[in-house]
């Protein structure tokens, strides 16, 4: 990740430290708007009609939007949240963190704008007040917590998490459905002519597409390597066929019967081991 390094020497200053912290911070206060005065998110939901008149702060508040409804578990999920996130926090350190997060509010920002123009333009705005009459205005934080978590089972696919707090499963199998749910997802909403949400579902996880391809390229294996990596796996092998005992009458080792005892017999000369069926009926080493 060489760009990421260049940009991190020039622009490193300006990440944003505890950026998880202000994620989880930014739903919470979405949810007491939702609980004491739900008509209040409308306001800071992403409405392309309403920042073309002059609501520019749409592009940054709708993130405050929780991810999903207020319910008993909102406060599992939350920290579920800030789990995942902290831990990629640490990973990749303040800077490209910040890099991974901004970029899918920004890529979010550019397809739901893109996209409204588009269908402006193209006579398809009955589609758009149909969007908007049914509260569909296509951004979710949802789908930027998905992206979030995919660059999580990508980078720790062993780790493990309990499915329902009982069934323990690797998160990569978990990131494999999140997948299967976006392709899903995204051909439900072509069908239903829902673009908006379409195209918000693939821009919000651009940056997570971004990122598997950069990181794929790094990880790749030069024939050397694959070469060294052979080989040392040919040397454990061979490590772990050595025998530590061996009859020197029979030639048995503890290998062939995991049963047999060996003993060193003192009134030889030199160290001869013999097995237990032959540890007193052997000629002795003068």
């Amino acid at each position: 990740m060489d760009f990421l390094t260049k940009l991190e020497r020039k622009f490193g200053k300006f990440a944003i430290p505890n950026l998880t912290l202000i994620l989880i911070g930014g739903f919470v206060l979405g949810y007491l708007i939702e609980i004491f005065m739900p008509e209040g998110l409308q306001l800071l939901a992403m409405n392309p009609e309403k920042i073309m008149h002059g609501q520019i702060y749409r592009l940054i508040t709708w993130v405050v939007v929780p991810p999903s409804s207020a319910s008993i578990l909102v406060i599992i999920t939350l920290m579920f949240y800030y789990s995942v996130g902290q831990t990629l926090e640490n990973a990749w350190g303040d800077f490209r963190y910040t890099v991974y997060i901004i970029s899918g509010i920004i890529f979010t920002d550019i397809g739901m704008m893109g996209t409204y123009l588009v269908m402006r333009l193209m006579g398809q705005s009955y589609l758009l007040d149909m969007y908007y009459q049914a509260g569909l205005y296509g951004a979710s934080t949802y789908f930027l917590c998905m992206s979030m978590f995919l660059a999580y089972a990508f980078m720790f696919p062993d780790m493990q998490v309990l499915l329902y707090f009982i069934i323990p499963i690797r998160v990569k199998w978990l990131g494999y459905l999140d997948i299967a749910y976006l392709l899903v997802t995204v051909l439900q909403y072509g069908r239903m002519q829902y673009y908006t949400g379409m195209i918000t579902v693939i821009m919000s996880v651009l940056n997570f597409i971004v990122f598997y391809f950069m990181m794929k390229n790094k990880t790749r294996l030069t024939p050397a390597q694959r070469k060294r990596k052979k080989k040392y796996k040919q040397q454990v092998r061979q490590t772990q066929t050595l025998t530590r005992h061996k009859c020197a009458i029979c030639g048995q080792t503890e290998l062939d019967n995991p049963n047999l005892e060996f003993r060193y017999c003192s009134r030889c000369k030199g160290n001869y081991e013999y097995c237990q069926n032959h540890l007193f009926t052997h000629e002795h080493k003068k």
